[in-house]
């Protein structure tokens, strides 16, 4: 089959691999028809993660069941299905309690729960960025679409991570009706946290970011757009809150944040957000943070620690939740909502390309080109 496969930093080529497979009995084959570059990709794009070369990428993934193991009972051929970035077994205890990210069983890393597919320290799980996946305890983690997913594939394939996560960040900023709102970052995921703010109803909805194209998608939802170009984007938030500071903020950037000037600093956004919350208020982080960057230029972080205002959080108040998103938490309640017509994620698709161009479309959404807001690939007919 043909597959997108991590070569090394910034090189990333489409090439035969061996066909993914049934290899237990509770294993599900998906043929992809949709599956999405994520800017969590970019992380591994760009050579800070010890992903080995020749794996397969791809953790965003919707296609069509071709084959199930003799231990699925719920999935059949022929259904049209969005896999959880989580690779989870539905029996652990973790699982038990709906934190499918935290799997105790699916990754054989000694002290890592959770795992992931084609994903760094995540598994051994190849990606879907690829003709075939395959998908372990087929029947807890493939979603089984509507009758309308084949002509949806782009809004359906957003229940995979983006949109679940961008919910999750919210949820773990406790967002509610009312509320002011500000997320750190006018990527997919913020994006789809600014979404899912709407969805909420929340009062006011502020989006932080320098790119003109971005900051013009959260606009197209009623968000409000601040470039941290311009002026300090707390000082930004303050004067839009009348000096208060937002109820609720979401860090949707991670550890790759940069200034307008292009110099990286991974405690940035973390910061800029407990000045801009205001005192007893609550931020979501779902921004990828690591244990460990040794490419970082920040010394600190370079074992994975940050110089965080721990000292104005605490006098603040604050509550800060974060980590990976729980996916099978989310996706069935959202898919509903794409399905009764309430949604449509795929607002925020730039490019739909075949997978032999997958390696243009990284270059282009790693250098966040104009326009590159995201990126889905067809490794097969969507027909």
């Amino acid at each position: 089959m043909k597959a997108v496969v991590y070569e090394g930093p910034r090189q990333v080529g489409v090439k035969n691999v061996p066909d993914a497979r049934i290899e237990m009995p509770t294993d599900v084959l998906v043929r992809v028809t949709t599956t999405n570059i994520c800017g969590s990709d970019l992380h591994m794009y760009e050579g800070r993660t010890d992903l080995e070369p020749g794996r397969v990428l791809g953790h965003e993934n919707l296609g069509e069941v071709v084959e199930v193991g003799p231990g699925v009972v719920r999935v059949r051929v022929g259904d049209m299905v969005c896999v959880p970035f989580n690779v989870a077994c539905g029996f652990c205890a973790n699982c038990e309690r709906g934190l499918t990210a935290f799997c105790l069983t699916t990754n054989p890393e000694p002290g890592v729960d959770g795992a992931a597919y084609g994903f760094a320290d995540l598994g051994p799980y190849n990606g879907g960025q690829a003709e075939l996946l395959r998908v372990p305890f087929g029947d807890f983690n493939c979603l089984v679409l509507p009758d309308d997913a084949r002509e949806r594939q782009s809004d359906y394939v957003m229940l995979a991570d983006i949109w679940p996560t961008g919910w999750h960040a919210t949820q773990l900023a406790c967002v509610q009706a009312g509320d002011s709102v500000v997320i750190y970052g006018a990527g997919p995921v913020g994006l789809m946290a600014a979404y899912s703010a709407t969805f909420k109803s929340a009062g006011m909805v502020m989006v932080v970011d320098r790119h003109p194209d971005r900051l013009a998608k959260a606009e197209e939802i009623g968000a409000i757009p601040i470039d941290d170009s311009t002026t300090s984007p707390v000082d930004q938030v303050m004067e839009l809150t009348h000096g208060r500071g937002a109820d609720r903020g979401c860090e949707c950037v991670g550890y790759q944040a940069h200034d307008p000037q292009g110099h990286e600093h991974p405690n940035m956004t973390l910061n800029n957000l407990v000045k801009s919350v205001r005192f007893a208020g609550t931020i979501g982080v779902v921004g990828v943070f690591i244990p460990t960057d040794p490419g970082s230029p920040d010394d600190f972080y370079k074992q994975g620690e940050i110089a965080f205002d721990y000292g104005k959080f605490w006098f603040k108040g604050q509550t800060m939740g974060n980590g990976q998103c729980n996916v099978k938490k989310y996706n069935r309640q959202l898919c509903t909502l794409i399905h009764e017509g309430k949604a449509r994620p795929s607002w925020v698709v730039s490019h739909e390309l075949d997978l032999d161009d997958a390696p243009g479309g990284y270059e282009h959404f790693d250098r966040r080109d104009p326009g590159w807001t995201k990126v889905v690939l067809h490794p097969v007919s969507t027909g």
